[in-house]
């Protein structure tokens, strides 16, 4: 594996309950996902509320293994690590969640918080107090403050104490998840500074999870645009922003205001679907494009055979079928 990060034909299936409603009940969250991460680079991935980029990420990072699929770090396959090996080799993972509310506990005050995890990696008291120290600082929080309690910060500052905590493993790849959704929007932009800030002094590795394209261009080399559990679209930053094709990424596109896109669906209009009165819907137990039905360039052949991810130009992939065959 050349990249830092390597995520290969990851899935992630959820059963119902009852044994002989297992398959039935079966909801697969993450659909075949692949995709690399350079190192010290930024990785985004976009894409509404419910297309299971949190499942996604809990599975890269084994907080909830994959159902199928490999996910390979720095070389190392996370799967071959025995349960012992995979909580060491964990510190060099981290995560920082949505909302800094439910991450820190309310009954512990920040200093014993931030040193919660460093215990398990057996460091002495005063090298606790040292990190504790120098990473609060990084973030911008006074260390004198480390006695207080969450209650007694604002949201801003509560994120930042949550990636205090995260970067007190020492990591090499930080996974956010929608670290800004819930902060006011000048707010969001110190956060997101200041990941930049911590990226280029410690060298980090991140994976940016948002439904936010202005954020994830803003803050990644990388972007991958996912929709039902897939991956629809991937490229470059610039072949994204400049060049978004997949008709999904345009719909992303039109709900930012001013954002100007090309219109490649108006292009390739199915004249099956016009024929047909707009009736879109899958063929039963076929292979279907996951979004077929509200694509407007959905022809009969999107009903019965799943479009892959292939080379537009560069590193820019888009999965979809009239956009293959046209190029």
């Amino acid at each position: 594996m050349n990249r830092f990060v390597e995520i290969v034909n990851l899935e992630k299936t959820y059963y119902g309950h009852g044994f002989f409603k297992r398959s039935k009940n079966a909801v697969k969250a993450v659909d075949r996902v692949s995709f690399g991460i350079e190192k010290k680079s930024v990785y985004g991935l976009v894409g509404e509320s419910g297309c299971g980029k949190t499942s996604l990420v809990r599975s890269v990072l084994y907080l909830d293994p994959p159902t199928d699929g490999e996910v390979w770090v720095d070389n190392t396959l996370l799967g071959g690590l025995k349960a012992t090996e995979l909580r060491s080799f964990r510190r060099r993972m981290q995560i920082v969640f949505q909302d800094p509310n439910s991450a820190l506990n309310p009954k512990m005050n920040i200093q014993d918080s931030l040193e919660e995890g460093l215990f398990n990696r057996g460091l002495d008291n005063s090298r606790r107090k040292e990190l504790v120290t120098r990473m609060l600082d990084l973030v911008g929080i006074s260390p004198s403050h480390s006695t207080r309690y969450p209650h007694e910060f604002s949201g801003g500052q509560k994120q930042r104490i949550v990636i205090a905590r995260a970067l007190c493993m020492e990591p090499d790849f930080l996974v956010l998840d929608e670290p800004v959704s819930n902060l006011d929007v000048s707010i969001q932009a110190q956060i997101i500074n200041l990941l930049q800030d911590l990226k280029s002094e410690l060298g980090l590795t991140y994976l940016f999870i948002s439904h936010d394209l202005n954020l994830v261009a803003y803050l990644s080399d990388q972007i991958a645009v996912m929709y039902k559990g897939r991956l629809v679209e991937t490229g470059s930053t610039d072949e994204i922003m400049g060049h978004p094709m997949h008709p999904y990424t345009l719909k992303l596109f039109s709900s930012i205001p001013g954002m100007q896109t090309t219109p490649a669906a108006d292009d390739f209009t199915a004249p099956e679907a016009a024929a047909s009165g707009g009736d879109k819907k899958p063929l039963e137990g076929a292979n279907v494009c996951s979004y077929c039905d509200p694509c407007p360039m959905a022809g009969q052949e999107c009903r019965g055979q799943e479009p892959q991810l292939e080379t537009i130009d560069g590193s820019h992939k888009v999965a979809c079928l009239k956009l293959a065959n046209h190029n």
